[in-house]
């Protein structure tokens, strides 16, 4: 079997073990799996920029808002009709990582990491200030009869699931067929050697802009989802947290791996779900989760079972 009938059976295979889990699953586990997916296409966006491009940033939670509270805001505020108000948040991720590129992409390495940071919060900030409109750190609930697209309830758990599992089957697909095209093998290299990158012609800054723009898409994607499906937006999911998490599902995973994301993030999400149940100190059992990874799966998940198993593993 040639190397892409494998990465088309396996990731395949995952969404067809998704659908078949939607029949099957308890309530709990129903509802938190449609979560995790949500999350999941957050952290394929972010993986997009990290682990494909190279450029670590910390600043993923001001697209993640920005989607959800453009899709909030008009849903709540003006009454738009539930398709639009979604466009309306990809649009405000996606135009925000646009202008957020232009400034950022002039530095590198750390300072890169700053600047990311230094507007997420100010996105954050933002959002506290402007308290009377977005109701800050108390947020606002989405009422359930404007939670409807196309005659279909996202209020329901079943619908809510299945719309998760396409948002997840979007991102995880598109991802796919960025990295195996011309664009994002360029994006590989860039990772690798930018200046041979350069001097072999390509314009580095417009590929690594490019990335950044469908990074922010694809998080703002995932933001306007996340408000939508669970009738919630709020403050927090603006704040450094949201920017640190998507880092560590994809260190978990496995960095620059289409599949890495998602075993990151169920991973994290049920380890702190259970380790919760057994302990306040939850956090810590976390962080020696993390230690141990570090230190015996330097590459992650699946980068550690593509280095060792599967070398054709995107």
């Amino acid at each position: 079997m040639s190397d892409g009938r494998k990465v088309l059976l396996l990731h395949g295979g995952l969404l067809a073990g998704l659908f078949a889990l939607h029949f099957v699953l308890p309530a709990y586990h129903h509802g938190n799996l449609a979560r995790i997916m949500v999350l999941a296409s957050y952290a394929v966006g972010y993986n997009v920029l990290f682990g494909y491009t190279g450029l670590l940033s910390l600043g993923h939670a001001l697209f993640f808002a920005a989607g959800m509270y453009g899709m909030a805001l008009p849903l709540h505020h003006l009454g738009l009709p539930a398709g639009w108000a979604l466009l309306t948040g990809l649009g405000a991720g996606a135009g925000l990582a646009a202008l957020l590129a232009l400034l950022a992409l002039r530095t590198t390495g750390v300072a890169f990491l700053i600047v990311t940071l230094m507007f997420a919060q100010a996105g954050h900030l933002t959002i506290l200030y402007f308290g009377e409109v977005t109701r800050g750190d108390e947020g606002f609930v989405i009422d359930a009869a404007q939670r409807v697209l196309w005659g279909i309830d996202l209020s329901a758990p079943d619908a809510r699931y299945l719309a998760a599992l396409a948002l997840f089957a979007a991102s995880l697909l598109a991802c796919l067929a960025l990295v195996r095209a011309p664009f994002g093998k360029t994006l590989i290299a860039v990772r690798e050697n930018e200046e041979r990158v350069r001097m072999l012609g390509y314009d580095t800054h417009l590929h690594k802009w490019g990335a950044m723009v469908i990074s922010g898409a694809l998080s703002a994607a995932a933001g306007a989802a996340y408000g939508l499906l669970f009738g919630y937006a709020g403050a927090t999911f603006g704040s450094v947290q949201y920017s640190i998490l998507p880092l560590l599902w994809v260190l978990l995973g496995g960095a620059g791996t289409v599949i890495g994301p998602f075993i990151g993030t169920l991973f994290m999400f049920y380890l702190i779900d259970l380790s919760s149940d057994l302990t306040t100190a939850y956090m810590l059992v976390a962080g020696v989760a993390l230690i141990a990874l570090t230190l015996f799966a330097p590459q992650g998940l699946a980068g550690e079972v593509r280095r060792r198993l599967w070398r054709w593993l995107p």
